[in-house]
């Protein structure tokens, strides 16, 4: 019969990957806490907070979602090459 390939690629938690967690979570617990957002005050360029806020998040997350995904290739690179693997 035969066996199962041994896995001891490291453990699946890593610091890197809680980073990449904390950056995907962070729009959708900054977006799902409405009452953080719920208010007209303070104003920007004539646009109330409740609008601008959603809009900046939609850069930020932009931003979060380029750098987790960064960081994604870097760990498996990372881990790839740990293997001593050369391939993709």
């Amino acid at each position: 019969m035969s066996q199962a390939p041994e896995t001891s690629g490291g453990p699946v938690v890593t610091p890197m990957r809680v980073v990449i967690a904390l950056c995907l979570v962070a729009p959708f617990v900054a977006m799902l806490w409405v009452g953080s957002y719920a208010k007209t005050d303070p104003l920007f360029i004539g646009i109330p907070f409740f609008y601008w806020y959603q809009m900046l998040w939609v850069l930020v997350s932009t931003a979060l979602t380029m750098i987790a995904y960064k960081l994604w290739q870097r760990d498996q690179r990372a881990r790839s090459a740990a293997k001593g693997g050369a391939s993709r």
